[in-house]
Parts: C-alpha cells; structure tokens; sequence
C-alpha cells in the first residue's frame, strides 16, 4: 500500500539516540534545550518564547488556562478543524462558535469570522489547513479591533510563511506537531510559540506540577535540594531527551524533506492539470510559503468517494482531513457551512511525502487516469 502520509527515519536517528543512551540521562535535559533553541532560531524567534510538550494537543487543551478563559466565554473555531480543537474548547466549558471556511483553500477567512462574532467571543483558535496559511492581516486586524486572543493551530506547517513571518509567530500562540504523521518526526512531540514570554513562563510551570522551584539536580542553590512549592495545579506534558534527540536529527533533514515534497506537489500539479473532472489546490497567495503537507484535490460531479476507493483497492492510500466538526453529533453544533460542506464532500488527500518514488508517483497519477477514463 502507498501511505497518503509517511515518516522518513534512518542511521541518523539510530547515532543520536546511542549517543543520548551513552549519557544515562533520558528525561528532559540538554537534548531538549538543543532542540528548542534550534527551533527558536528557525522560526526567528528567541528561546524564551518557545517550549517542548509532549504532544500538539496539549497546547490545544492548555492555552484556555494559560489566557484566563472563563466559563462560558465564546471561542470561534472553523469547522474544518482538527477534533482536538473542538473538544478542547467544549471540556474547558467555553462556547464553541463555528465558523465557515473557505470552499477551496479549506482555511477560515476574516468575514467568515466576522459573521458569529459576539460580544462574548474572546478567542480565535485558527488552522492553517495543511500548513497552507490563512490571510493573517485582516485576521489580525479584526483580533485587534476586538481584543480576541488569537491561537495558530499549525502543527503541519514547520516550513510555512506569511509575509515573511512563520505560521504560529503572528498570533499570540502557535504549535507545532511532531508525530509519526507529520514532517519532522519524533515519535510523540510538539513545539509551542507565544508572544509574550511571561504566557511562556507560565506554561512551563502548567505543564510540570504548577512547580515553582526545582528539586533534585536542578536544584543547585538550596541547602535542602529536595524541598519545593507550587504556584498552580499542573500536570506533567514534557519533552525528553530520547524524543529530543530524534527531533534534532530530523531537524538537520528538513531541507531535503522540503525539496521533495515540493517537487511531489509540483509533479501532481503538472500531470493532473489537464483533468477536467478535477479541481487542483489553489495556488498559494503571494508573499506565502507553504510545507506542502497536503495536496488536496477536489472531484466533481459527486465522484470522490468512488476516486478514493478505486485508488485503494489499487494499492493507494487516500483520504479527507478534516470532518467538519458540525457534522460530530457530540458536538450538537447549529449553524449553515457551505464552504466547508462543500469542502467535505468533494476534497481527496492525496499521498504525499518526502519516501513517495517517481515509480510511485507514475502509479497513482496512472490510477487517477484510468478511473477518469470510466467516467
């Protein structure tokens, strides 16, 4: 089967890891730091402003503390979300307004936002579908103007741009994921950003016990190392050296991830373009630059279920992020999204990674053709 996503790991990550394993410490420690100051530097930021967790959802369940979200506060989240977003919100006892999205880009845009804002609404917790991102400016300009805390959910877009600023450094909070689906993988992790480092502060300590001082080697300074306090409940969600270290190795990899997954978009993009039946995505705006986590076509006439299963009893793998969360019964949510509805109905993923072969590639675009040829 060809993987619509898959991880690209090697000896790298192997010598990494035996080094790591050499110094007999494998909780969080200097691999980490290494790491977050890396990262910190990529996205032209500063250590201070971003920390390691153990996984991207955890940034989507914290920032509601983190802000001083209140119970019954509205939250607007696009439908087209990742589920994580959804229940983040609801388990915080916050209102989740959705909004629409764009039918092509599967991003929200301003006036879609514009449309369910309310007095009560106190947050925007955006996606950049697919690393792809939304037109920030006016986005921010109506967060301004309204004072909403404005939250990026841009786990797959580690390479992405806007106007020259990394996605997750425009609003006051971003991510990023590091599981075994997306780009830079490490098994379990992510990467957090905020805008003010005193957010950051607080984060740290959410996310280690509420502790206020440290205990055992850390501890340096105080005659009993092994007493400390607390400064609110938290919980443990940290990084540690062993997914650290594979992150560093993968950290060195990314430009070459980058250049073929650029190169698989740009070789759908050239096979596909003469497919009437097919809408490819939209080109990316100016003054963007993308990860090329996605591609996602669109199929007319109602045939993209039928491409899909073809495609899989053929050996490729397909599928559709993300179910619009006001189709999740659980979430019993009201409200009328064409955007995303027609979204939901026409979009196909199809396989994209940096381990894709040219014989692979040839295969699936074959495959696409001779569905198209029985239509």
């Amino acid at each position: 089967m060809i993987n619509v996503m898959q991880p690209s790991l090697g000896k790298e990550e192997l010598e990494n890891l035996e080094k790591t394993f050499k110094t007999n410490w494998l909780g969080k420690g200097p691999q980490v730091k290494e790491f977050e100051s890396k990262f910190a530097n990529h996205i032209g930021s500063k250590p201070e402003n971003v920390i390691t967790t153990n996984c991207c959802t955890e940034g989507l369940f914290i920032w509601p503390e983190l802000f001083d979200l209140k119970e019954g506060d509205e939250v607007i989240v696009p439908t087209i979300s990742f589920i994580g977003a959804g229940t983040s919100v609801c388990s915080h006892k916050l209102k989740m307004v959705l909004c629409d999205v764009d039918p092509r880009t599967l991003n929200a845009r301003a006036e879609d936002i514009e449309k369910v804002l309310t007095p009560k609404t106190k947050a925007v917790l955006l996606l950049h579908y697919g690393g792809i991102p939304c037109d920030m400016d006016p986005i921010m300009e109506l967060a301004n103007k309204h004072r909403l805390v404005v939250i990026e959910d841009s786990a797959p877009g580690i390479w992405s741009k806007y106007k020259g600023k990394h996605l997750g450094t425009i609003g006051d909070m971003g991510m990023w994921s590091f599981d075994a689906m997306k780009i830079l993988v490490c098994g379990a992790g992510a990467m957090l950003h905020f805008k003010d480092p005193t957010i950051r502060a607080k984060a740290e300590k959410l996310m280690y016990f509420g502790l206020e001082t440290k205990s055992g080697y850390e501890n340096s300074v105080a005659q009993k190392w092994w007493e400390f306090d607390i400064s609110c409940f938290g919980h443990r969600a940290i990084m540690d050296d062993i997914t650290a270290t594979i992150a560093l190795a993968q950290f060195d990899k990314l430009p070459e991830f980058l250049a073929r997954r650029k190169y698989v978009h740009n070789f759908y993009n050239e096979k596909l373009k003469d497919l009437s039946w097919i809408d490819l995505p939209p080109e990316l705006p100016e003054g963007c630059e993308t990860s090329y986590y996605f591609y996602h076509i669109q199929v007319k006439n109602g045939q993209r279920d039928a491409l899909a299963k073809h495609l899989r009893e053929n050996g490729i793998y397909t599928t559709y992020r993300y179910f619009p969360l006001h189709r999740v019964p659980g979430f019993n949510a009201n409200g009328v999204f064409p955007g995303a509805d027609y979204a939901a109905d026409n979009t196909l993923c199809l396989p994209l990674h940096q381990s894709l072969s040219d014989e692979d590639l040839n295969l699936i675009v074959q495959k696409i053709y001779e569905f198209g040829n029985k239509l």
